[in-house]
């Protein structure tokens, strides 16, 4: 069986948001139109502490965008962003959320971000989204969302790596792209990955 993950459409990665992710907005409708093709509907939804280590703020004289070394890992500084109980955690209003079956919140470590909607990008802990969907029956999935360069596309190789057929929706995400063609590249490595990289409009559900 199939679902559909819809990676982070809250308000900070939309346009005038604290991340806003360029045409963000513009996928929301296509997102809303894929539900209907779908029996299971899970969503993922950005939920940290104010005092979360991922942003430029909790370090003096960093600025967004520095790379730094958080708990092992490379670490990209963001801006405050989706800080829980805020209006830009919120999911976009024109999002139908009425068709989400469950919601995965994810970031909120304080000491460890956390891209893809299954588990923290230590993989120290997860989410239970996979025990979830496999307690659904679900064998394959198709990933929407913001953003494709870091959100969507760890979801989507996560996923891939779990054991389920996936695949990326690529006119129902947009990337950050921090670097021009980050986006471009994001889908070249999923697809390298044997992740299908399709489109809602010509590919049959």
């Amino acid at each position: 069986m199939k679902a559909l993950i819809i990676v982070d459409i809250q308000h900070d990665f939309l346009p005038g948001g604290a991340l806003a992710v360029k045409d963000g907005d513009l996928i929301i409708e296509p997102v809303n139109k894929l539900m209907e093709h779908f029996p299971l509907i899970v969503a993922t939804q950005d939920w940290h502490p104010a005092d979360h280590l991922s942003f430029a703020s909790n370090h003096p004289s960093a600025s967004p965008g520095d790379v730094i070394d958080l708990e092992g890992l490379p670490q990209v500084l963001w801006p405050d962003h989706c800080v829980q109980g805020s209006v830009g955690a919120a999911f976009a209003e024109t999002l139908d959320t009425s068709k989400i079956d469950k919601i995965f919140r994810k970031g909120e470590n304080r000491h460890i971000d956390s891209y893809s909607g299954f588990f923290d990008n230590g993989k120290k802990q997860d989410t239970g989204m996979y025990a979830y969907l496999k307690k659904q029956q679900i064998d394959e999935v198709f990933v929407v969302g913001l953003a494709t360069d870091y959100c969507v596309k760890f979801t989507a190789i996560d996923a891939a790596a779990l054991g389920l057929k996936t695949s990326v929706i690529a006119n129902a995400t947009k990337a950050v792209n921090l670097k021009p063609g980050d986006g471009d590249m994001a889908l070249k490595q999923m697809s390298s990955l044997g992740i299908g990289v399709v489109d809602s409009t010509t590919y049959l559900i």
